[in-house]
């Protein structure tokens, strides 16, 4: 909290440099560590391929990750075989149910050091907020419903490369031959909805089958399995099991649900930090 005003992961320190938001660091590493042995994720400004990736980095960009994690987590019902464990659901609506006396109770505690209490409580009050809006299931309903309307637009975007580059022999990609930032922020995108138990509904019921082809292509690239793996082993086993441990240690009840709910929510993009190097 220290690094960042605004209380928010990641950040990242390089020299004297001080970069909190995630945007600004993949533009930060595009600028300053690219070259000779590591290929550019993001095209040149002005060429056709740069204008879509820039498209599709704002339409993912967009979406409301912890929104479909949230909801996903508290109405397991409107999901297929997601990795989220049963227990989780309960452990965090218990949560939940003791969150707000647990910050008022924060509120009056004398803190040593005040400068990190106050921004903590903050954030944990925006995040208790933002779930509580989450467990609307009609918003999830329709915030699931516009989600169909970008994978549509976007199997046809994958479909659109087929017959673009019909008869060249190059992999395809959602812009083009070249592999972009636009495909990590997709297969990062693809793994999340896959590890919540969204992605028979999207396109493992066959309705997209471009889209699963992709998916199937960017797991099997070393960078992606080296980053995200095994969506069980790598999320279930490394972000779930420290939320609870942390719970046991008796800090504020919320604490150990905002944890979790934030560690699923920021899974995304932390990669980029490994796939800047490794996924070309």
């Amino acid at each position: 909290m220290r690094l960042n005003l605004g209380e928010e992961v990641p950040v990242i320190i390089h020299g004297d440099n001080i970069i909190s938001d995630y945007n600004q660091i993949i533009d930060y590493m595009e600028k300053n560590f690219t070259g000779e042995h590591v290929i550019q994720l993001v095209p040149e400004n002005g060429s056709l391929l740069h204008s879509r990736v820039m498209q599709y980095r704002e339409i993912l960009d967009s979406l409301p990750m912890d929104a479909y994690t949230h909801g996903c987590i508290l109405h397991p019902e409107l999901t297929t075989d997601s990795m989220i464990p049963k227990y989780a659901t309960a452990e965090i609506r218990r949560h939940l149910v003791n969150a707000s006396s647990d910050l008022m109770k924060l509120d009056h505690d004398d803190d040593d050091d005040a400068q990190l209490t106050e921004p903590y409580l903050s954030k944990q009050k925006k995040l208790m907020a933002k779930i509580l809006e989450h467990d609307n299931v009609n918003y999830l309903k329709k915030i699931l419903g516009d989600l169909g309307m970008v994978l549509d637009q976007i199997e046809a975007e994958l479909e659109k490369r087929k017959i673009e580059y019909q008869g060249q022999k190059c992999e395809l990609w959602l812009c083009g031959c070249a592999f972009t930032l636009a495909d990590v922020l997709l297969g990062a995108t693809l793994h999340r909805l896959k590890f919540l138990g969204l992605s028979k509904k999207y396109w493992e019921d066959g309705s997209r089958p471009n889209l699963q082809n992709f998916f199937e292509r960017i797991q099997k690239r070393f960078a992606f399995r080296k980053v995200l793996g095994d969506i069980h082993t790598t999320l279930l086993s490394a972000v779930v099991p420290n939320a609870f441990r942390l719970v046991k240690r008796k800090p504020p009840s919320f604490f150990g649900a905002s944890f979790l709910m934030g560690s699923l929510g920021g899974m995304g993009y932390f990669a980029y930090w490994y796939l800047k190097k490794k996924y070309i």
